[in-house]
């Protein structure tokens, strides 16, 4: 009778240590048709899922239902940012402002037309304790929590919070040591990559805000005309190994490769594999023919084989290259056959590598990419090019640098080490903080004083015209 008594004794306190103390009704909304995008978020979801939490989501991915989460399609219009021509991806960084802008209140606009939206922006007393969204380019999005009057939480899938800083937090990053987001280089360590810095991020919000402003008097919606509050929490695709440390404020917290999931064992092969994709965003297909006929050549000359994820067929395939529309690439980079990965440099896939150790070969396309192939660069585990000028021999040498020289390797394990090591996990992150904030109703306090002055109080420009004024008449007084 003891041992049965005891075992369930038992059971309830390791059940009562595994679930929340109150599971919490969390609404989700993924306005960006990304699938990187989803991949963070859905990491994030299914964290507070096992813990025992109920979400609800707005989604243009669906994985499918499951106990305590539920799935509501909104891809019906929804722009998705799929197979992109390389052209289309090389925007003009003097008009990309204004399309950032116009697509993320086009987001906006289609979650809050969405009929079960709508029954839930338009309920008298919420099921929900807390919203969980993705902001973009706009702060647009915090709409639904104002609206419902929850604590918000922010998710960005980008190493950096970008155009969104000083709305979110209050704040902007410094352009002496902070990179923006579409910056070629990851640290700017010379003065014009200082000059440059500064000039896209003073040039970036400028746009940002006069676009928004134009649209705010030429096309106003509801979220236009209340005062939107401020994420209690921001959680930021972001790691000190792949950027550089950076001041920031107490609620943007790291949880960079939150998306990593459980790999499959696969078969070995005995020169080893090199891995070549430019993700789910990029169309292969698009790559210029000659460079496309350079590529194939220079792979055909290698000992390993080459596992190229492409979308269409492929003429002309060397037999040490397999060609397929869709490749495990979480498996493959963590099979320790694995010997080199041939990348654009999207954030997901750069977490990817840094768990698995493995070394890279950059074509930065556009957007964050040349920023976050510059960090592994300066983390001795990569070498990026530029693809649209790329040579045979340039192409060879590179890849046998990568292959041979074990440097890069013992780097590329050196900062996999370090990703790996963290005083908790990153599921045990999210929970943490997502449960601290419905604790602390909203966590008003971890929010900066920053967010409520205003842009010249922000940068003290009244003390300094105070400042001026006091000296001004203090010269003319001595000078009289």
């Amino acid at each position: 009778m003891f041992l049965p008594v005891l075992s369930m004794v038992i059971l309830a306190l390791a059940s009562s240590c595994i679930q929340p103390a109150s599971s919490a009704r969390i609404l989700a909304v993924e306005t960006v048709g990304g699938k990187s995008h989803w991949n963070f978020m859905s990491g994030i979801l299914r964290a507070l899922v096992n813990r025992g939490h109920n979400v609800t989501v707005f989604t243009p991915f669906t994985d499918g239902n499951s106990e305590n989460y539920t799935e509501v399609d909104i891809s019906k219009g929804h722009m998705k940012f799929l197979d992109m021509d390389i052209k289309e991806m090389r925007l003009n960084v003097l008009t990309v402002m204004d399309l950032l802008v116009e697509t993320s209140r086009m987001q906006c606009d289609l979650v809050y037309e969405n009929s079960k939206m709508k029954e839930v922006l338009d309920s008298k007393n919420t099921d929900f304790d807390l919203v969980i969204i993705e902001n973009f380019a706009t702060d647009c999005v915090s709409y639904i929590a104002t609206k419902l009057n929850l604590p918000l939480i922010y998710v960005t899938p980008m190493p950096t919070i970008g155009f969104m800083e000083r709305a979110s937090t209050g704040h902007i990053l410094n352009p002496s040591t902070d990179t923006h987001i579409f910056s070629l280089h990851a640290i700017p360590k010379t003065f014009i990559q200082r000059l440059t810095n500064m000039c896209l991020s003073t040039y970036f919000k400028i746009a940002q805000e006069y676009k928004e402003l134009v649209l705010k008097y030429t096309d106003p919606k509801k979220y236009d005309l209340t005062k939107l509050i401020s994420p209690s929490l921001i959680f930021v695709n972001r790691h000190f190994i792949t950027d550089a440390p950076t001041s920031k404020p107490t609620n943007v917290i790291n949880i960079g490769g939150i998306h990593l999931k459980t790999a499959q064992k696969l078969p070995k092969s005995p020169h080893g594999v090199v891995y070549f994709t430019f993700g789910s965003t990029i169309k292969m297909s698009s790559i210029p023919e000659e460079i496309k006929k350079a590529l194939l050549e220079v792979l055909a000359q290698i000992p390993q084989k080459v596992l190229w994820k492409y979308e269409n067929d492929l003429e002309d395939i060397p037999k040490n290259v397999m060609v397929r529309k869709w490749l495990p690439q979480r498996d493959i980079l963590l099979h320790p056959n694995v010997k080199l990965f041939i990348s654009h440099g999207g954030i997901s896939g750069v977490y990817e590598t840094l768990d698995a150790g493995v070394p890279v070969l950059g074509f930065p396309v556009s957007g964050d990419q040349p920023r976050n192939l510059d960090n592994l660069v300066n983390a001795g585990m990569a070498i990026s090019m530029d693809l649209l000028s790329i040579t045979k021999d340039s192409f060879l040498k590179n890849i046998l640098e990568l292959l041979n020289n074990k440097k890069y390797k013992e780097n590329a394990e050196t900062a996999s080490k370090i990703f790996k090591d963290r005083p908790m996990s990153l599921e045990e992150s999210v929970v943490y903080w997502t449960e601290y904030v419905l604790r602390h109703k909203g966590a008003p306090h971890l929010k900066s004083h920053a967010l409520n002055l205003s842009w010249y109080e922000y940068y003290s420009l009244d003390v300094l015209a105070l400042y001026g004024l006091s000296f001004s008449k203090s010269y003319k007084s001595k000078s009289e």
